[in-house]
C-alpha cells in the first residue's frame, strides 16, 4: 500500500504534468539540504528515496582507507573489516544510516521550499520544451484575467500572455472569452507566463488562410508575403504553382466566403489579396490596389526606389488613410514607393526644363522649329546638334531621352512635332522656317 509520501508524489507529478522521478529527486535534494542545516558536520551525507518503504533515508558515507586522516568521512580498513568481514577493501564506501527524526520543523520548511522550487523548474522546462516546438501555431485560449493591459489567457492548463502591443485595437475581450492567437515566443527565464501569444502578427493571418483555403494547405497556392496593420488593413501576396489555378480567386472563394471568414475572425480587418510577381514593377502596381496605377518607373534599382504616377482622382486612394495603403505596399514589396499624381509630375518636368542652360548663340544660329514644343526643349536639341527636324527624326530615341531634362514623354512629343513639321514643309513646298520654339 502506498505511503502518504508516495501518494503525494503521484498527485504532484500528475497535477504538474511532470515525471514522478523529478519529484522524487526534488524530495531527496530537500532532505539533504535540510540535514546539512541540522547536523552541521563534515560528514558526506546522502539521501535516497526507498521505493519499497516509501520513506526517505539519510546516510553518512565513509570511505575505507589504510590510514584515517578525516574521521568524519573515512574509516580504517581494520574497523571496516570488523563490521563487514573480509569483503571490505580499501576504496570502498560504507553507508551509515542517520536519524531523520532530528530534522524537525525548520528542516521540513526547508524541504518544502526546495521541493516547490524544483517542481516549478521542472514545470517550466516542460512548458518550454513543448511550446518552443509550436511557435507559429494558432491556438485557442480562454481569457483568464487582465494585468496592466496585458491579457492572461489559458492554453489548456498553461497560462499564456497576450501583451498590449500584440493586441488588435479593434478587439475587446472579457474574462471567459475565447481567443484564437498565434504562438509568437516562449521564454525560458520569464517570471510570469512563459508563452507569448499575438493577435497582430502576420503569421496569424497566414495560418488563417491555410485553414480556410485548401489550395494553400495542399501547396498549390503559396503565400509569398503578408503585412498587417492589425485592426485596419492587411495585404497578402499569393502565387500559384499551377497555371490553371487563380491564386487570388482561390483565396477569395465563392462569393468571398473564404476571405470573409478570415475578416470576421479579425474583427473586420480589410484584406487586399494581390498576385505575387517576379517583376517588381508589376508587383508594386498590384500591391497598390485598389488604386489604379498609370505608370511605374524604377528610380534607383540598388536602393530599391520606385516612382509611381497615378491619376489625380486616384492619388488619395493610392496613398490611403494616413499613408496606410502605400506603407503596406512598400512593406510587402520591399521597395520605397514615391507616389505622384499627373499634375505633380508635369510641374516636375517643367521645373527640370527650366533648369536647362543653353548658349544664346546656339539658339540664334540653329534653324530648328518644332510647333507645340517648349522653347527650352528646342534649345536643348540645338545645343545637342539636332538643328533640323530631319536630324531629330533620324535620331535614336534613346539618345534623345538621355539629354538633360528629357524623359520618354518629351521624346515622343519632340518626334511627333518633327514629323509634323517635315510634313507641313513638304506640303508648302518650302524649307522649314527659322528656329522659334513655341509654348505648349
Amino acid at each position: 500500500m502506498p505511503t502518504e509520501l508516495q501518494q503525494m508524489i503521484e498527485v504532484v507529478a500528475k497535477d504538474k504534468g511532470i515525471d514522478p522521478s523529478i519529484v522524487i529527486g526534488a524530495i531527496e535534494d530537500a532532505y539533504l539540504a535540510a540535514s546539512r542545516k541540522v547536523f552541521k558536520s563534515e560528514e558526506d551525507l546522502r539521501s535516497r528515496f526507498n521505493l519499497d518503504t516509501g520513506q526517505v533515508e539519510l546516510y553518512a558515507v565513509r570511505q575505507i582507507v589504510p590510514e584515517v586522516t578525516n574521521a568524519a568521512r573515512e574509516i580504517s580498513l581494520q574497523e571496516a573489516q570488523d563490521l563487514y568481514g573480509d569483503e571490505a577493501e580499501v576504496g570502498m564506501e560504507i553507508e551509515f544510516p542517520k536519524d531523520t527524526e532530528k530534522l524537525g520543523r525548520i528542516a521540513a520548511q526547508t524541504a518544502k521550499q526546495v521541493i516547490a522550487q524544483r517542481v516549478r523548474e521542472a514545470e517550466r522546462e516542460k512548458i518550454y520544451a513543448e511550446f518552443s516546438q509550436r511557435i507559429g501555431e494558432v491556438v485557442n485560449a480562454t481569457v483568464k484575467r487582465f494585468e496592466s493591459g496585458d491579457i492572461i489567457a489559458e492554453v489548456g492548463r498553461v497560462e499564456a500572455q497576450v501583451p498590449r502591443k500584440e493586441q488588435s485595437r479593434a478587439e475587446n475581450y472579457s474574462i471567459g472569452d475565447r481567443v484564437r492567437a498565434v504562438i509568437k515566443a516562449v521564454s525560458k527565464n520569464a517570471k510570469g507566463p512563459q508563452v507569448i501569444l499575438s493577435r497582430t502578427d502576420p503569421a496569424l493571418l497566414i495560418k488563417l488562410f491555410e485553414q480556410e483555403v485548401p489550395e494553400i494547405y495542399d501547396g498549390t497556392v503559396v503565400i509569398r508575403g503578408a503585412v498587417r496593420e492589425a485592426g485596419d488593413r492587411a495585404k497578402v501576396a499569393v502565387y500559384s504553382r499551377e497555371r490553371d489555378v487563380d491564386p487570388v480567386g482561390a483565396c477569395v472563394g465563392m462569393r468571398g466566403t473564404r476571405v470573409q471568414a478570415i475578416i470576421r475572425e479579425l474583427r473586420g480587418e480589410k484584406i487586399d489579396i494581390v498576385e505575387w510577381s517576379e517583376d517588381p514593377v508589376t508587383f508594386v502596381t498590384k500591391a497598390l490596389s485598389p488604386a489604379r496605377v498609370q505608370r511605374v518607373t524604377i528610380v534607383d534599382d540598388e536602393q530599391r526606389v520606385m516612382e509611381v504616377v497615378v491619376e489625380d482622382r486616384q492619388l488619395s486612394l493610392a496613398i490611403g488613410k494616413k499613408g496606410q495603403n502605400v506603407r503596406l505596399a512598400a512593406k510587402l514589396s520591399g521597395w520605397k514607393i514615391d507616389i505622384k499624381n499627373e499634375e505633380e509630375k508635369r510641374k516636375e518636368v517643367e521645373a527640370q526644363l527650366e533648369g536647362l542652360t543653353v548658349g544664346p548663340s546656339a539658339v540664334e544660329s540653329r534653324p530648328l522649329s518644332l510647333p507645340g514644343i517648349h522653347d527650352e526643349v528646342v534649345a536643348g536639341l540645338r545645343a545637342a546638334g539636332y538643328d533640323t527636324a530631319d536630324k531629330v527624326l533620324d535620331a535614336d530615341p534613346a539618345q534623345l531621352a538621355s539629354l538633360p531634362g528629357f524623359d520618354q514623354d518629351t521624346v515622343d512629343a519632340v518626334i511627333a512635332a518633327a514629323r509634323a513639321e517635315i510634313a507641313a514643309s513638304e506640303d508648302a513646298g518650302a524649307a522649314p522656317a527659322p528656329a522659334t520654339g513655341q509654348e505648349e
